[in-house]
C-alpha cells in the first residue's frame, strides 16, 4: 500500500467515526426522550388503570377522597396558554417584521437584543414581577375596565382579584414573546431577495412587498414559531404557579384563579402521600409531556418546509 492509499485509508477511517460518534450522541437524545415517556407511563400505571380515560375528564380533584381527574388542570393550562398566544403572536410577528424589513442596522441590533434578553429572564424573576406589578395593576385598573365595558361576555365577568387566568396569560405572553419573534424573524430572512424585488419592480409599496412576497412564503414557518411559542407556554410553571391562583375549577371568567397542569405538578408533588396520589400527578406530567411533544414536533416540520427553501432555488 503506498503513501496516498495510506492517507486515503485513514481519511476514510476519521469519517466513519465521526459519522458512529455523531449517530451515537444523536440517538442518545432519542433514547433519552423514549426513557422519560416510558418511566413516566410505568409510573403512572396506577392511575391509569384506576381512573382510565375519565381521568382526562373528570373535574373533581380530592386527594382526601382519593379521586382524581385532570380536566380543571388542562383547562387551566390550556386558557392561560391561548390567552398568551393570542397577545404574543401578533406583536412578536410584528417585531420580526419590523428588524427583518424595515429597522436599521443599528436599531436592528439594539432591539435583537433586548428582545433575546428577555428570554434570559428567569421565570421566578418573571413571577414576582407579575406579583408586585401586574397583578395590581390588573386588580386596580385593567379588570375593572374591562368588566364595566365587556361585563356583558362571561369572559370578563366577576371580581376584579388581579390572580387568575388573565394574570398568567399576560406573563406567558412576554415569556414567549422572543420565541415566536425570533423563529418569525428566522424564516422571513430565509425568504429569497429575488421574490422582494420583483414584488418592487411590479410596483407594489413596502407593505404590499411584504405581505406578498414575505408573509405569504413564510407563513408557515411562522406558524411553527407560534406553536413553539405555545410549547413553552403549556410547560411554564414557576411564572404561572405564582399568578394564576391554584384553584381547581373550571369557569368562564378570565378573572376567576385556576390551576395549570405544571403549577399541581410543582405545588403538589412533595404533599403525595400515598402511591395513587404521585401515580396521579405523574400521569398529569404524561399528558403534558405529551401534548408538549406533538406540538414541538409540528412546529419543527412547519420552521423546516419553509427554511429548506423553494425547489432548486438557494436561500439568500
Amino acid at each position: 500500500m503506498n503513501k496516498q492509499d495510506k492517507v486515503r485509508t485513514r481519511t476514510a477511517i476519521g469519517d466513519l467515526t465521526l459519522r458512529l460518534l455523531t449517530l451515537g450522541m444523536a440517538l442518545v437524545v432519542v433514547g433519552l426522550m423514549i426513557w422519560i415517556g416510558w418511566q413516566m407511563y410505568v409510573s403512572s400505571q396506577e392511575s391509569i388503570a384506576k381512573f382510565g380515560w375519565s381521568f382526562l375528564t373528570n373535574r373533581v380533584w380530592d386527594p382526601v377522597k382519593e379521586n382524581f381527574g385532570a380536566l380543571p388542570f388542562i383547562y387551566g393550562t390550556l386558557v392561560s396558554s391561548l390567552i398568551a398566544l393570542a397577545l404574543a403572536g401578533p406583536i412578536g410577528v410584528g417585531v420580526a417584521i419590523f428588524l427583518n424589513e424595515m429597522a436599521s442596522r443599528k436599531v436592528r441590533s439594539v432591539i435583537s437584543f433586548l428582545v433575546e434578553l428577555l428570554a434570559a429572564i428567569p421565570s421566578v424573576v418573571y413571577g414576582l414581577w407579575a406579583i408586585f406589578i401586574l397583578a395590581p395593576m390588573l386588580r386596580n385598573s385593567v379588570e375593572p375596565w374591562l368588566n364595566k365595558h365587556l361585563g356583558f361576555i362571561p369572559l370578563f365577568q366577576g371580581s376584579p382579584v388581579g390572580l387568575g387566568m388573565l394574570a398568567g396569560g399576560l406573563i406567558l405572553a412576554i415569556m414567549i414573546l422572543p420565541t415566536i419573534a425570533a423563529i418569525s424573524r428566522e424564516v422571513m430572512a430565509a425568504v429569497p431577495n429575488t421574490q422582494r424585488e420583483a414584488a418592487l419592480a411590479l410596483g407594489a409599496t413596502k407593505w404590499e412587498m411584504i405581505r406578498i412576497a414575505v408573509l405569504a412564503y413564510s407563513k408557515s414557518g411562522i406558524l411553527g414559531g407560534v406553536m413553539l411559542g405555545l410549547g413553552r407556554a403549556l410547560g411554564e410553571t414557576m411564572a404561572v404557579t405564582m399568578v394564576i391562583g391554584n384553584r381547581p375549577d373550571i369557569l368562564p371568567s378570565l378573572f376567576a384563579p385556576a390551576y395549570s397542569m405544571a403549577a399541581v405538578i410543582a405545588n403538589e408533588f412533595t404533599e403525595a402521600t400515598y402511591s395513587l396520589y404521585l401515580s396521579s400527578l405523574v400521569e398529569i406530567g404524561l399528558i403534558l409531556f405529551a401534548i408538549t411533544l406533538v406540538l414541538n414536533a409540528l412546529a419543527r416540520l412547519l420552521v423546516w418546509s419553509v427554511s429548506r427553501g423553494p425547489k432548486g432555488g438557494q436561500l439568500v
